[in-house]
């Protein structure tokens, strides 16, 4: 049973969001109610793009890490989104 997420998010200026919940539904209405991150906050509205689950709340937060300090490039992050299905427009 997945009780942890990991999730991109596609925020106004069209920059790239990753963060972890346990709520995903709340923490997108969070994010866009400008109460989520410094971050999202001057960007809204927000959009999900991708989540992933895991039952591990430590696996979660590993993904999270590796997307925001491991893939680093705009480039990277997009193609970790393609191989999944997702595209940016």
């Amino acid at each position: 049973m997945a009780n942890y997420y990991f999730y991109v998010l596609l925020c106004s200026d069209n920059s790239l969001y990753g963060g972890y919940t346990t709520d995903l539904t709340k923490r997108v209405a969070t994010h866009n109610a400008g109460k989520g991150a410094k971050y999202t906050k001057p960007r809204r509205p927000v959009r999900l793009l991708y989540s992933e689950s895991f039952e591990d709340k430590s696996q979660a937060l590993q993904r999270e890490y590796w997307f925001k300090k491991v893939l680093k490039q705009r480039t990277k992050k997009e193609a970790f989104l393609r191989e999944r299905g997702v595209i940016i427009k």
